[in-house]
């Protein structure tokens, strides 16, 4: 047997062994727990049938209401042309409840829901997870095989770490457009901001993590208005469905693009902050626009829940403290920061965020990275190495010296994880301590880092991954 056989096969056995592989005849599509505002958990099921199950908490019978009705959403813009773009079907009932705070063991029909804990100590953190397909940018991701496209993988081996918490930084869904003719690598996949895509983008590959733990979800740029900002309010997002605010008409994207911020307690003085980063452009935000507005009041409500405990994590998708990298040719260009949160963040703050803010975990860059500073900034992880095509051009070894990733920002700390695909946990230690490590995507430990406050540090500076064929 060769070895991506034997790679298909394990997996296939990882996720068949967990016993949360979904029967064809289960309506039940997927289940799981999101938390929101103050940590509060969200049950969600996505079903084919009409009408919600019930949910039986602690012995007791807790009804579920429609969140979300079947149905095909009207054609609207999106970032793909218009011969590229299709109506998003969602032939499924997506249902919620809220967990009563305490619930200790909780199930819909055969599908265990994981409970929250009031102080998570084993957290995993995971994003950029789907598989990358979109005409505009020439790729065609190897959806297929799973040594190429390896989300099930990644999650079936972090599910395995037995998380009290999974954090998603962002960006679910990939497959934009069709497969090119003759591409054997993703033959067959769907594509569109539909359910079909979410399902097989994140939802089905997602399972063995989504039943291990609740989740703290970030928007990505991928669930922006234009690209699959529908799904993510009808399943995903933590905060009720609106009309007006779930993407479906394009006039009204000013209000479905943006999100308050919200706090998930990890205990013991400490807590996550969630920021919706998913509308943020590549360049500094115009302090008299409507997006410039938008995030100045995010930016205001952001420090009125950082300013709640002693010790906050901040949780967004685009870094702004990370460094990045593009190719023309022969030049290699690095670049730092995301220049729209920069220029909002740092309105009068040198450090870009309140004191109290001492992590900073976000995605979007296609590759494992940490940086801690010489300087008062917080120490920044990206965590977007998790199942989508990674980045062409890997980070340096070192970071160069002529470079700060954000202005005043003396990076004294940097490590990064070079071509290969996994995930990062995170256990705590103390306070405001905790042993970061990165796993392959098989859950082998690749590097060794700490965190406390805001100062980290890593065994190895940066590593090269060697990929299983």
């Amino acid at each position: 047997m060769n070895s991506r056989l034997i790679a298909t096969f394990t997996a296939a056995l990882a996720l068949a062994a967990s016993g949360l592989a979904f029967a064809a005849d289960d309506p039940i599509q997927s289940a799981f727990v999101v938390l929101g505002d103050n940590g509060a958990a969200q049950a969600r099921v996505v079903t084919t049938d009409a009408a919600c199950p019930a949910i039986q908490a602690d012995g007791k019978a807790l009804p579920m209401t429609v969140r979300a009705a079947p149905g095909t959403l009207p054609l609207r813009p999106t970032r793909s042309t218009p011969a590229e773009t299709k109506p998003s079907e969602f032939p499924v009932t997506v249902c919620e409840a809220a967990l009563p705070r305490g619930v200790r063991k909780a199930a819909v029909g055969s599908h265990p829901l994981p409970a929250p804990v009031s102080d998570p100590k084993r957290i995993v953190v995971i994003g950029d997870t789907g598989c990358r397909i979109k005409t505009a940018d020439n790729a065609a991701q190897a959806c297929n095989d799973v040594n190429e496209y390896p989300f099930g993988r990644v999650a079936a081996a972090a599910a395995a770490f037995k998380p009290d918490l999974v954090i998603h930084v962002g960006d679910y869904l990939y497959r934009e457009n069709p497969c090119p003719a003759g591409n054997a690598g993703c033959a067959g996949s769907v594509w569109g901001y539909g359910w079909d895509a979410w399902n097989a983008d994140f939802f089905a590959p997602a399972a063995p993590l989504l039943a291990a733990a609740p989740w703290a979800a970030a928007r990505g740029n991928h669930e922006s208005c234009n690209r699959g900002g529908q799904g993510w309010w009808r399943i995903v997002e933590p905060r009720a469905l609106k009309a007006g605010r779930d993407c479906i008409d394009a006039a009204n994207d000013g209000v479905g693009d943006y999100d308050d911020p919200y706090a998930v307690p990890l205990g013991n003085g400490a807590q996550l902050i969630v920021l919706d980063s998913s509308n943020t452009p590549n360049k500094d935000v115009d302090p008299a626009s409507h997006i410039g507005a938008e995030y100045k009041d995010m930016y205001v409500k952001f420090s009125a829940l950082a300013a709640k405990t002693p010790y906050s994590i901040m949780v967004e998708h685009h870094p702004i403290l990370a460094l990045a990298a593009e190719q023309n040719g022969k030049d290699v260009r690095y670049f730092g920061g995301n220049p729209g949160l920069l220029s909002v963040f740092g309105a009068g703050n040198p450090w870009y965020v309140p004191g109290s803010v001492k992590l900073l975990l976000a995605g979007h860059v296609h590759v494992w990275e940490q940086l801690s500073f010489s300087t008062s900034h917080p120490s920044q992880f990206v965590a977007g190495f998790s199942g989508t095509l990674e980045d062409i051009v890997p980070l340096p070894a070192s970071m160069p010296a002529e470079l700060n990733v954000a202005p005043g920002a003396v990076a004294a700390s940097f490590s990064n994880w070079v071509d290969g695909f996994g995930f990062m946990t995170m256990e705590r230690t103390g306070k405001e301590a905790w042993t970061v490590l990165v796993h392959d995507v098989n859950g082998k430990v690749v590097n060794h880092c700490t965190a406390q406050g805001k100062v980290s540090s890593c065994d190895i500076q940066q590593v090269k991954a060697a990929r299983a064929g």
